[in-house]
């Protein structure tokens, strides 16, 4: 029985709550002989968390691309970017995303100035031409109250470009050093200087470069090198000790580093490869950046689409999220590539220890020591999340907690069981102070993945992706699943069959990992020989950049054989089945979509976590205590465009409000109002987009309150609100033009849109804020470029009559008649003035259809029962 009572604490009120506590469960689960040990001393700090691996070369390709909800939550620190108005690559220009990536929470900005120059490798002119073209950038940087937080690398990959014959070409690169350095620092004394920036780490190299520069005073302000080679993960940190040792041998005062390239196309989007190389350098306490190997703005191959989040970007957040100071963490194999590694915090004020890990199939004991007992007590809760490969262009949800439990803590130790079998995924651990309440417990659904190549394959080929040598030439191809996959889907006869075992009847969702080469892709769904549906596949960027659909199956409890074939019943696909298949994951669905964010979890301004010593038992674990104006910022994930029911419980002194920004969008009618002291429960239907959200809850009031677990939950019934209209029905003008396409809702879109021509549409409803989904089609680049793929953002313009003008962006999607939604928000000012679509300074993207949301439908509170 709970017994309630309010208590008065300076200006805070809580309530109480005291139950019968529970026993504590098992130390964990046994060790076995094949778990793989990490041991973690949380009474050694290592130093502040610094949070600065996760840089991006080119991760920004234009404003809005990606989203600012996407950047904000990974918040890298530094990022590179193409020089002004630079010809290397048609986006990804520094000062069309500074901006964005400043308000994101970004630190400084890199600017590659040689990506001035259109081909690659750099057009080799001489240094007077080079100069003559960096001038006008220094001045445009100049013009900028936030000059000083560019940073120049003015030299990209010299031993690649103009001084790959070292022995015959240092002292010329020397001289050039010299006057480009002298250059950009006669423009901006405070200017910081990047380098040397070569392909790899050289200590001869170095070593003559630091000499030369010491002592004619042209030394670089931050030192930075590439890691790329596969064997990076076990050679970097004797590479930082070298260069550390190097520096005081030269009499040099220590640099800040940046790796300002690091890791392979097999590692990004990946969690289980990327933690090895996060590790290596928070551990190293350097910034660093992930190389440009796809596309520009879509944050190193961890952003799907515009807004949407892949398992990688979910690691990257999690480190983004650490805090307080990092802790000596001893893997069973240090510095070995390929293997379990891992890292971790603590902070004390929030009594919390974190450990993220990854890298190994193997099941891993993570052996807790210095669990200070006036920090954890005798008794620890903890939640295991996993964060798995979802493909490059396969979106992945709020990683599920596949593990929880209460651990007794003896002698200050605690050892916590991580499952294994899943070497692409990353695990995050978190240990905080037992609650009053129930232990917590794991919420991940039932899950089985089939290897497409482990099925039986016929009339199609099976391709060995990665031989497992480690090579560089692996290295450098996409991740697989398994290291293989199944192509050459080409005859009427082709198919590839799973056999699944469901643990009950009911509603399922398979996830199909596939590749088009940039084309809509067709497969015919059968279950047991009987034809369910037949897929449509978006196009993807190649056979091997991995996208993932999930469509619904309804089995029954026990064996089924899940085949997709190029044939449905009304025939052969044709080219559009030959797609590549990689694996299949079966998940088990059992209610509406939801998802739960503590708050204790989240970023705060101020405010402090509350572990339900004063808080009542319904908001712990997970509350905050927010100061009137202090605010707590979470990242709400969606799998499709639609309303969501937001809730949550708070504690207030007297008449108390919550107000609600989402994607730095204030909410009208979004806030939760209290009207007296006492605990209340709140609720906000609001259109989500799919994908990521960043979801700020602040304290609108004049006195403290206590707010506990964010949750969401799908609300599809509230869809009727949203009101969608097909292109081909607006009015065109100008010269937009209706097509027939075959992957068109109702077989039409409209094209040319921009430069004059328009799409007028009407609209009911009064003015407000809305989201507006446009489903769009466009895949302008440029291929000049060796190996990335030069692709180009479109601008829409939605002119509403007689009100506002809403200008959203639309990233590539790899096909001009394969059509992807992409929600963005708009505030209209009139009762039904119409909107008319275009751009009238250049094309805009092909339109399937368009739909506007309301985005608020219902708010209601009530006190908490």
């Amino acid at each position: 029985m709970l017994m309630r009572q309010r208590i008065l604490a300076g200006a805070a009120v809580a309530v109480l709550a005291f139950t019968t506590l529970s026993p504590a469960t098992a130390q964990g689960a046994p060790a076995t002989a094949a778990a793989a040990v990490l041991r973690v001393d949380l009474g050694s700090s290592t130093g502040a968390f610094h949070g600065g691996a996760t840089g991006i070369l080119y991760g920004l390709g234009d404003p809005g691309v990606p989203s600012q909800d996407l950047i904000a939550g990974m918040h890298p620190r530094t990022i590179s970017q193409k020089a002004p108005d630079g010809e290397q690559h048609p986006n990804g220009d520094a000062l069309a995303v500074a901006d964005g990536f400043f308000a994101a929470g970004g630190t400084d900005v890199h600017i590659y100035a040689q990506d001035v120059y259109s081909r690659w490798p750099y057009q080799d002119l001489g240094v007077d031409d080079y100069i003559a073209r960096l001038k006008p950038q220094l001045d445009k940087v100049a013009k900028r109250p936030d000059r000083d937080r560019f940073v120049w690398t003015i030299f990209n990959e010299p031993d690649g470009n103009w001084y790959s014959d070292w022995a015959n070409k240092k002292q010329q690169f020397f001289a050039d050093w010299t006057k480009v350095y002298r250059t950009v620092k006669s423009v901006l004394p405070n200017a910081r200087i990047a380098g040397i920036g070569e392909t790899g780490y050289r200590a001869d190299h170095l070593r003559e470069f630091l000499t030369y520069a010491k002592a004619n005073n042209v030394l670089p302000d931050i030192a930075t090198w590439h890691e790329l080679s596969p064997d990076s993960p076990a050679t970097y940190r004797g590479h930082y000790a070298d260069y550390r040792a190097m520096e005081r041998s030269l009499g040099i005062s220590p640099r800040p580093i940046t790796i300002n390239e690091y890791a392979d196309r097999q590692d990004t989007s990946v969690p289980g490869r990327l933690i090895q190389w996060i590790t290596m350098l928070e551990d190293t306490k350097v910034d660093g950046q992930l190389a440009y190997w796809s596309l520009a703005g879509n944050l190193s191959d961890n952003a799907v689409r515009t807004g949407r989040a892949n398992g990688g970007w979910w690691l990257t957040k999690w480190y983004a999220d650490l805090s307080g100071d990092t802790v000596r963490v001893t893997p069973p194999r240090p510095d070995t590539r390929d293997s379990l590694q891992g890292l971790a915090t603590l902070n004390r004020q929030d009594r919390k220890a974190t450990v993220l890990l990854g890298g190994s199939a193997d099941t891993v004991d993570v052996a807790l020591t210095g669990l200070d007992r006036k920090v954890f007590g005798d008794r620890v809760d903890v939640r295991i999340a996993k964060s798995t490969w979802s493909g490059y262009e396969g979106d992945a949800q709020q990683p599920p907690i596949v593990a929880a439990s209460r651990v007794r803590v003896q002698d200050g130790k605690a050892t916590i069981s991580v499952p294994g079998g899943d070497p692409l995924a990353a695990y995050q651990v978190v240990v905080t102070p037992a609650g009053l309440g129930a232990p917590p417990t794991a919420t991940a659904p039932w899950q089985a993945s089939y290897e497409a190549e482990s099925g039986t394959v016929e009339n199609a080929r099976v391709y060995v992706q990665d031989d497992g040598s480690g090579s560089w030439d692996m290295a450098m191809r996409y991740t697989t699943s398994g290291g293989k996959d199944v192509g050459s889907m080409n005859t009427p006869a082709s198919r590839d069959t799973v056999d699944v075992d469901a643990p009950r009847a009911g509603t399922y969702r398979l996830g199909v990992f596939y590749g088009t080469n940039a084309f809509v892709g067709r497969l015919a769904l059968y279950v047991d020989d009987t034809y369910v549906r037949t897929l449509t596949l978006p196009a993807t960027l190649n056979w091997t950049y991995r996208g993932r659909l999930d469509t619904p199956l309804t089995l029954s409890a026990g064996k089924h054989r899940v085949s997709l074939r190029t044939t449905d019943p009304s025939g052969f696909l044709g080219g559009s089945s030959d797609v590549t298949l990689d694996r299949f994951d079966l998940t088990e669905v059992t209610g509406p979509e939801r998802a739960e964010y503590p708050l204790a979890d989240a970023r705060r301004s101020g405010g402090t976590v509350d572990h339900g010593t004063g808080a009542l038992q319904v908001l712990a674990p997970g509350a905050v205590v927010l100061a009137a104006g202090q605010k707590v910022t979470t990242y709400l994930s969606a799998a499709e465009d639609g309303y969501y029911r937001l809730s949550t419980s708070w504690a207030g002194v007297g008449r108390s409000t919550l107000g609600l920004t989402l994607s730095g969008r204030r909410v009208a009618g979004g806030d939760l109002t209290a009207t007296g002291i006492g605990v209340w429960s709140g609720s906000t239907t609001v259109f989500l987009k799919a994908g990521v959200t960043e979801a700020v809850l602040s304290n609108e009031g004049r006195t403290p309150l206590i707010a506990g677990t964010l949750t969401q939950v799908r609300d599809a019934a509230a869809d009727r609100h949203a009101v969608r209209v097909e292109a081909e029905a607006g009015q065109l003008a100008g010269g937009a033009a209706t097509a027939t396409g075959p992957w068109a809702s109702g077989g039409s879109y409209v094209g040319y849109l921009g430069n004059g021509g328009t799409l007028t549409i009407p609209r009911t409803g009064g003015p407000g804020q809305y989201d507006l989904t446009v489903a769009y089609a466009q895949a302008e680049k440029n291929t000049g470029h060796p190996y990335n793929t030069d692709t180009i953002t479109r601008t829409l313009v939605a002119t509403e009559a007689g009100g506002t003008v809403t200008k959203a962006p639309y990233r590539h999607n790899y096909t001009w008649d394969g059509f992807w939604p992409e929600t963005s928000p708009i505030d209209l000012a009139t009762k039904g003035g119409a909107l008319t679509f275009g751009n009238p300074a250049a094309w805009g993207p092909n339109v399937d259809w368009v739909q506007l949301a309301p985005l608020v439908v219902a708010n209601t509170v009530t006190p908490w029962h």
